[in-house]
């Protein structure tokens, strides 16, 4: 049976997405599955829908395409559209599999996919997230150990390690890791980055104010700028 690919298309301007499904509908492989028309669209559609593909367009209002590629690290393989040359190296720094000027060749589109396709093959398969997972394993003294997910409050980095902070255990866990690799293993609709040093269960929010949250053991938590936007979309 033959792979499919679901592609979600980035842009705020309708002749883009005219296109760009254009391009898309003569790939047997590729799947139109979903329209964003601004990044806090986009980032809702992420987190609740499974994409393999996104063609991301950079200067939109609100949630620049860059912002939205550091904001969400963990997205599917991006390919980003756009008329502006100036951000290509900030695109393959956030992991962009290409970057394709407007307006885009049929040539440039198709050599485009085939790296798509290629790093799909290199990865054996189609990254698939298990929303079913409820606990979080770590190792510490040599042991690996299981948390439920629900028991943690937040996570705070501290260079090559992270400090847990759970309902059930007066002290705080530290294990080794960083916020990027850990994010990948927890379940994304409960769980938000809200600071580039914080994550945070939002389940265990019991108020937010500027800048701030307060979680469910007391404790202050601060927003970063970037983040208010990302914070917001969950909070919704």
């Amino acid at each position: 049976m033959a792979t499919t690919y679901r592609c979600l298309i980035i842009d705020d301007e309708s002749p883009a997405h005219k296109a760009l499904i254009s391009h898309i509908s003569k790939f047997d492989e590729l799947e139109h599955s979903g329209s964003a028309f601004n990044g806090m669209e986009a980032i809702k559609m992420l987190n609740e829908n499974e994409y393999d593909i996104i063609f991301l367009d950079i200067n939109m209002p609100v949630i620049s395409g860059v912002e939205l590629m550091e904001l969400q690290p963990n997205r599917p393989i991006t390919i980003v559209t756009t008329a502006y040359s100036d951000f290509a190296l900030s695109a393959y720094q956030n992991d962009a599999i290409d970057y394709l000027l407007k307006p885009i060749s049929p040539e440039k589109f198709a050599k485009a996919i085939e790296k798509a396709k290629t790093y799909f093959s290199g990865n054996s398969l189609k990254k698939e997230i298990n929303t079913n997972v409820k606990t979080f394993s770590y190792r510490i003294n040599g042991q690996m150990t299981d948390i439920p997910l629900e028991d943690i409050i937040y996570i705070e980095s501290l260079g090559n390690y992270m400090k847990l902070y759970c309902s059930k255990s007066k002290s705080p866990i530290i294990i080794y890791g960083s916020l990027s690799n850990i994010s990948t293993e927890i379940d994304n609709n409960n769980f938000v980055q809200v600071h580039r040093s914080f994550i945070v269960n939002v389940n265990k929010i019991t108020s937010v104010t500027f800048k701030t949250l307060t979680m469910s053991n007391g404790e202050t938590i601060p927003v970063g700028r970037k983040y208010q936007i990302l914070l917001d979309v969950f909070l919704k």
